[in-house]
This record gives structure tokens, C-alpha cells and sequence, in this order.
């Protein structure tokens, strides 16, 4: 713990960029020896200024502990640059984030194909379905994707994502207790349970506009490739390509019309060699070599016969149908009969709808009534609770709206 404090503080001193808090690490070896030096000793650390030594000069341990207590009260891990667990993706980037807050579960990031997903947040509806569908395909292939967890394609790419059912990470620029923005929340709480919400922040730090752009580039640099949809010509999600090709990742581009607004931007992407993509298959193509144990594809022979294609997924029993709602289809219900309920339901919602029953189940006794994997009875419980078909109670247990 007294470790974790030295990281904290020197993380906190904000005039001190990730740049430099990094040489700082790499010349004293760790942030106690960083606090412990003396001024003259900042100044044989090159790249330090004078300015950054009147922040490392300032001690004061009590805003730390703070922040050691909002992250227990909150539930919230914290994993620093030194640590095994903090990804190597990242920490191979120019200013790598000292400290990361987690909110979930981080899958083992240099393991899997992770795809960050970017556009802009006034986008169109074209925009809205587009990102949905493809991420919700990239999911159920696989990959995991990640986003800023911001209005707009943001959103919907972190919708689709969940119902695809892989693991899904937001990458947000405030506190990871400070939602934002704040209709998101019930988005929040689903990503943390289907993957994880991360921040470089800590507790209580609001969003303001300086942290989106440096939010972006843990974005492109926990992920092997960027997808761009919908960027207009002054577009954050063209800030996190830059930093993308950077740091050396892919950047794909979903073409858009040409006389939109909109897609100035990720046009303009296109004109400077970026990878275009119609489709999900289209990235999947990309990793599914260096990831075969992760990613799988549809059969590619059976689309062009013209056959019923198949998922292969390694994760979901055959014949088992995919939840054919959306999210834009909600229904909100008071209450709704069993029975009935169970006409609207198809596939997997069925199954477990069924399972569920008049009962009020723990998540484990569902999974193995329905023999369905945990990501996927995550991903339908999502949807089905969104469209408030079905609730937890205070102890943990899902039954169906309306009864008890």
C-alpha cells in the first residue's frame, strides 16, 4: 500500500505529463525514489523543467489518502505502470498512463483483439445502426471492443458490443465514479459487468474538455486497430486516429457520403490511407490469423452459396438462436404476463426467460439450468433487463418484471 501511495501522488502531479512522469520512473526506478529526491536531483532527469519541479516539490500526502478511500468506497482497483497486470500494449506507447483505475474486469489486454471504436457524437442514424450492427458482430466474433463510452457512435458501438457478448471495455476521461455523461449510466453498470470501465483519473476528477484527448490515446493504445465511423473534420475520434498511427495500430475508416458533414473527416482518413471497412468481416479479416484462438468467422463459403450462414462461435451451443431485439426497439413494461412474455421472446431470451420463470434466480443457477456460457447469459440478461422485461433484487437474484 505505501507503494501505491508514491504512485498516486507522483500520478497527481498535473503539471507533470505522462512523458515525463515515465523518465522520472525510468531514472529513479520508482515514484518513492522520485519522492524522496531532492530538487537538484530533478534536474539531471532530461526533459524536467522547472515547472514541473514546482509540482514535484509539493509533499502533501492527504489528497492520496483521499483517494485510497474513495477507490475502496467505490469498488474501484488500481493498477500502476510497474504492475505484471498493467498491459503491455499500453506501457510500450510514449506517455503511458502511470496509473490506471478499474472499475470490472480487464481481460489480459495483450492477449485478445481489441478494436477501439470512435465517431463523432452528433452522428446520424445511418451513424447510430451502422456502429451498433458492426460492433455487435465484432463481439460475437470475438473481438472486444473498446470505446470512449461518449453520446453518440460511442454509445451505440458499447450497445452493440453488449449484445454481442464478448467483453467490453470503456475508456472514460473523468473519475471513474463521475459518469458522463450522465444518461450513460445504466450503460456504465453493463459494461463493468460485461468487462471493465478504466480511467487514468481518480476518484471524484471531473470530465472536463482537456481529458477526452488524452483519454483517446488509452484508447488506440490498449487496441490493435481503430475503427473510424462518422468524423467530421474537427472530430476527437480523428485525434485518437492520429495517435493511433503513432503508436503503430491500424486505422479502418467506414466510407460515408461525400457531401456529409459528418464525414469530412473520416473521408479525409480514407484519401491518407486508411483501411476502409463495409462490414464487421472486414476488420475480423484483419486479426482473425493473429488471434486464432479468440476470433472466429462466419463461414464464408456458405454467404456466397447463398446458404443460412453459421457463427461459428466458440462460446454458444449450436442451435441456439441469437436475441433478435435492439436496442432501439426497446419496450418499457410495468408488468408483463409469463406467458406472454415468452410469445415476444426468441432463442436465448426464451431459454432463459423460461429458466427464470416465477422464481427469482442467482446468475449461476441460470447458467447452469440453460447451459448456456457466462458471457452470453450476461449479454441477453443485459438486454432483456434494459428493456426492463426482467430486474435483480437486492440480494442478487434476476426474476421477471412484475412479480416477486
Amino acid at each position: 500500500m505505501s507503494s501505491l501511495k508514491y504512485w498516486i501522488w507522483l500520478s497527481t502531479r498535473t503539471g507533470v505529463g505522462p512523458a515525463r512522469v515515465k523518465k522520472l520512473i525510468e531514472f529513479f526506478g520508482s515514484p518513492e525514489s522520485v519522492y524522496n529526491a531532492s530538487e537538484r536531483d530533478y534536474l539531471d532527469v532530461e526533459g524536467i523543467k522547472p515547472a514541473d519541479i514546482t509540482w514535484l516539490r509539493i509533499k502533501e500526502m492527504d489528497p492520496v489518502n483521499k483517494i485510497l478511500s474513495s477507490c475502496a468506497e467505490t469498488g474501484c482497483r488500481i493498477i500502476t505502470f510497474q504492475d505484471s497486470n498493467y498491459p503491455d500494449r499500453l506501457r510500450n506507447i510514449y506517455d503511458p498512463p502511470p496509473v490506471l483505475y478499474i472499475k470490472g474486469n480487464l481481460p489480459y489486454i495483450d492477449e485478445e483483439a481489441v478494436v477501439g471504436v470512435v465517431g463523432t457524437r452528433n452522428c446520424t442514424p445511418y451513424g447510430i445502426i451502422t456502429a451498433e450492427s458492426i460492433c455487435c458482430k465484432l463481439s460475437e466474433q470475438g473481438i472486444i471492443v473498446a470505446t470512449g463510452l461518449a453520446r453518440g457512435v460511442d454509445t451505440a458501438a458499447t450497445k452493440g458490443a453488449l449484445r454481442g457478448g464478448s467483453s467490453t471495455i470503456g475508456v472514460i476521461g473523468s473519475g471513474i465514479d463521475i459518469i458522463y455523461p450522465p444518461e450513460n449510466e445504466s450503460l456504465f453498470d453493463h459494461v463493468t459487468r460485461a468487462g471493465a470501465v478504466i480511467s487514468e483519473y481518480p476518484p471524484g476528477t471531473p470530465a472536463v474538455k482537456t481529458h477526452f484527448p488524452m483519454r483517446n490515446r488509452i484508447i488506440s493504445g490498449i487496441s490493435v486497430g481503430i475503427a473510424v465511423i462518422e468524423a467530421p473534420k474537427k472530430s476527437g475520434a480523428l485525434i485518437t486516429a492520429s495517435r493511433a498511427l503513432e503508436q503503430g495500430r491500424d486505422v479502418f475508416t467506414l466510407p460515408g457520403n461525400v457531401d456529409a458533414v459528418n464525414c469530412e473527416g473520416s473521408n479525409a482518413l480514407l484519401r491518407e490511407g486508411a483501411i476502409p471497412f463495409l462490414s464487421a468481416e472486414d476488420i475480423i479479416d484483419e486479426y482473425i490469423e493473429l488471434f486464432p484462438d479468440k476470433i472466429s468467422m462466419p463461414d464464408i463459403s456458405e454467404v456466397k452459396s447463398g446458404k443460412p450462414k453459421e457463427i461459428k462461435q466458440k462460446s454458444v451451443k449450436a442451435n441456439r438462436e441469437e436475441p433478435k431485439n435492439s436496442f432501439d426497439n426497446i419496450t418499457k413494461v410495468d408488468y408483463i404476463g409469463l406467458g406472454n412474455l415468452l410469445e415476444k421472446l426468441d432463442g436465448d431470451e426464451k431459454c432463459i426467460v423460461g429458466s427464470i420463470g416465477l422464481k427469482s434466480l442467482y446468475i449461476e443457477d441460470i447458467i447452469l439450468d440453460t447451459g448456456l456460457p457466462v458471457n452470453k447469459v450476461l449479454a441477453v440478461l443485459t438486454m432483456l433487463e434494459l428493456s426492463e422485461y426482467v430486474k435483480r433484487d437486492n440480494s442478487g437474484k434476476w426474476e421477471i418484471t412484475g412479480h416477486s
